[in-house]
């Protein structure tokens, strides 16, 4: 599915935390799909493509990422709380949670805080209990805190020829093949003016180890059956945090992992995860 396809059935619904737009496509059993920080709903515009034969198919924008509006509290337990009354708002019940990036974090608070809601749980590369934010990244959250990030962020999206090499690109296997309508709805999505950049920045200096250490407890006696599945060529998400997550959820039982993928490659290879849902939902 192309950029502009997915970005026509985008919507947008009111909840008691705030707006928050999402995509839907299909029907059946909901699922629900949680992107990072930088991206938006439309990192799995592939993979809701193919399952929509089966599945009621959510993939939400974060507040200040692609259509969603910011909002007061940005923190990772807040962004949590948004996705749930998403569900709500949408009276999907349960639900078939899948997280990369950041929002495996959020995706892992919402589980946490919310199990009821959770049919399954399937968590790609992720920020978890220990990793959380990734070393390399920590310098960007400071940069955030001190207030000098945001005007970075916004000329580079103002700069499409920048694009192919910003530094979201090193989620990539092969940046130079991701779509500039793609890159476009990421970067004006996220840092488009000034305003829209502090807002993201606010975000990104509100990401708290705390909330996900405080969701640990809640984790390991979570019965969902939960699936990892691992890109094995990205930094800041080893193979080993994939294996930390295994032996932390006792409903998680498998890590399926994808030889040289990186962070993104829910996006750039659809194939390496489509069928691993299908059979973790047996749909």
């Amino acid at each position: 599915m192309d950029v502009n396809t997915f970005l026509s059935h985008r919507r947008s619904l009111a909840t008691p935390s705030g707006e928050l737009a999402y995509t839907e496509l299909g029907t059946g059993p909901a699922a629900l799909f949680v992107h990072g920080v930088g991206t938006s709903g439309a990192l799995w515009r592939q993979v809701i493509e193919e399952l929509s034969d089966t599945s009621r198919c959510l993939a939400v924008d974060l507040p200040a990422h692609g259509a969603s509006p910011a909002r007061d509290d940005m923190t990772p337990a807040a962004l949590a709380e948004a996705v749930a009354d998403l569900c709500d708002g949408l009276g999907v019940g349960q639900v078939d949670l899948v997280g990369n990036d950041t929002g495996g974090a959020i995706a892992q608070i919402l589980a946490a805080r919310h199990p009821d809601k959770i049919r399954t749980l399937t968590l790609t590369n992720c920020d978890c209990e220990g990793n959380f934010p990734p070393a390399d990244f920590a310098p960007v959250i400071e940069q955030a805190r001190q207030g000098t990030l945001a005007p970075l962020m916004a000329g580079l999206a103002a700069n499409p020829q920048s694009w192919p090499t910003h530094p979201l690109s090193m989620g990539y296997q092969y940046p130079e093949r991701v779509p500039e309508d793609a890159w476009r709805d990421y970067l004006t999505g996220a840092a488009g003016t000034i305003e829209r950049a502090r807002d993201c920045e606010r975000l990104l200096a509100s990401l708290d180890a705390a909330d996900i250490e405080a969701a640990g407890d809640q984790l390991r006696t979570l019965k969902a059956p939960t699936l990892l599945v691992w890109g094995t060529a990205d930094t800041n998400f080893a193979l080993k945090w994939a294996y930390h997550l295994r032996d932390l959820i006792p409903g998680a039982r498998e890590v399926i992992e994808v030889d040289g993928a990186k962070i993104f490659f829910p996006e750039e290879r659809p194939e390496d995860l489509i069928p691993h849902l299908r059979r973790h939902w047996g749909r």
